[in-house]
């Protein structure tokens, strides 16, 4: 499918996928796939960064390859592996035959037939449906030589094996880099992409989303779902919840059969949008009726 030729047309494709933004965050995809830039998305965990790539993926059907990022990630295994297994099968098959060719034998063993293509690899090969959407997840859960190292490999597009050379991507994948700014990420790679700060979306957008993700909820319980969980945000806890709790929240109302929200139901609920416990004690009692009350009357004034 063919990159949007507007802001706001790709405000509509990435709504037909299920993805509902603003258009700030419309304007910034639309020159990132115009100019070929990386775009790079900072914000608070569950705000809809990644899901951001799953909607461009859909709505271009281009396949996704995820790079999850983790403490202590490195270039090899970012890129490819040898099945060292398999190489082992053979190098025995070949000894128990007699009479091999070492230099042939050596050729096969670090061939591509013996070659585990990992997500940046895989970036590079690209696919028949055009170049694929390259997803480089939570960044700044890595360390700065892999900082170092992506920013060669997305400066030129292409990826160095020792055995085979140097692949070089026909065309560049389409690439998103997310952050949930656990460290600040240097500002070399920084400058290499488009950048968004990806906020908790205002209580109309909320509920835009809502009805996207979730629209057997009755459009009541819809507004008092956004009401509390952005009353929540405003209080003292140790790990506000994004967007994905408040969509998670209410398919578990939903499954639940409720229709409207009560300090009951909240109290019983409460894993599906906090994760600490010492966030959920806060929640006991008297302070969810509390949150609730003005959440409603918020809902009333407005």
């Amino acid at each position: 499918m063919t990159i949007p030729d507007s802001i706001d047309a790709v405000q509509q494709r990435l709504s037909e996928a299920g993805y509902v933004c603003g258009r700030p965050l419309a304007t910034v995809v639309f020159l990132s796939l115009r100019l070929g830039r990386p775009l790079f998305l900072e914000g608070e965990a569950g705000t809809g960064k990644t899901e951001i790539a799953k909607a461009l993926a859909a709505c271009l059907d281009r396949p996704l390859i995820r790079l999850q990022c983790y403490e202590g990630l490195d270039a090899a295994s970012a890129v490819y592996e040898w099945n060292f297994a398999a190489q082992m099968i053979a190098i025995r098959t070949a000894e128990a035959g007699g009479g091999a060719d070492r230099a042939a034998l050596q050729a096969e063993l670090f061939g591509p037939d013996y070659l585990i293509e990992r997500p940046l690899l895989q970036a590079m090969r690209g696919s028949d449906r055009g170049a694929p959407i390259l997803l480089i997840d939570e960044l700044d859960r890595t360390d700065e030589p892999f900082e170092a190292f992506l920013l060669e490999a997305l400066s030129d597009f292409q990826v160095t094996i020792p055995e085979l050379g140097t692949i070089k991507a026909a065309e560049p994948p389409i690439v998103i880099l997310t952050s949930n700014r656990m460290r600040e990420v240097h500002d070399a790679l920084k400058r290499r992409c488009l950048y968004h700060w990806v906020d908790y979306p205002s209580f109309d957008r909320e509920i835009e989303i809502l009805e996207a993700r979730a629209p057997e909820l009755p459009a009541t319980l819809s507004r008092q779902v956004v009401a509390f969980v952005q009353r929540l945000r405003t209080e003292d806890i140790f790990k506000k919840p994004g967007v994905a709790e408040t969509i998670d929240w209410a398919k578990c109302l939903l499954a639940l059969d409720v229709v409207e929200l009560s300090p009951e139901i909240i109290a019983d609920t409460l894993g599906a949008i906090l994760k600490y416990q010492d966030d959920i004690q806060k929640l006991q009692g008297s302070e969810a009726r509390r949150l609730l009350d003005e959440a409603k009357a918020g809902i009333e004034a407005a």
